[in-house]
């Protein structure tokens, strides 16, 4: 049986290019999601971290789209 298998560094492509389609900044990003800093959203778009399930439903609402279209998955 094979499982997928989260892609972080085409995932934070991925986050980066649905953001940009959207017209939104990091900052905005950083504003609508309550963060601080932008630290998070920048180790995503590099493929450092994920975002964690109740920020994926976040980004989900925002970017308007489901979170499978966030998520890139590998099969193993």
């Amino acid at each position: 049986m094979q499982l997928p298998v989260v892609n972080m560094r085409l995932t934070g492509e991925r986050i980066s290019a649905l953001r940009q389609a959207r017209g939104l900044t990091v900052r905005q990003l950083q504003r609508m999601l309550g963060f601080a800093t932008p630290q998070a959203i920048y180790k995503w778009q590099h493929g450092e971290t994920l975002p964690t399930i109740d920020n994926l439903v976040a980004l989900s609402a925002i970017l308007n789209v489901p979170i499978e279209e966030i998520l890139v998955t590998d099969e193993i």
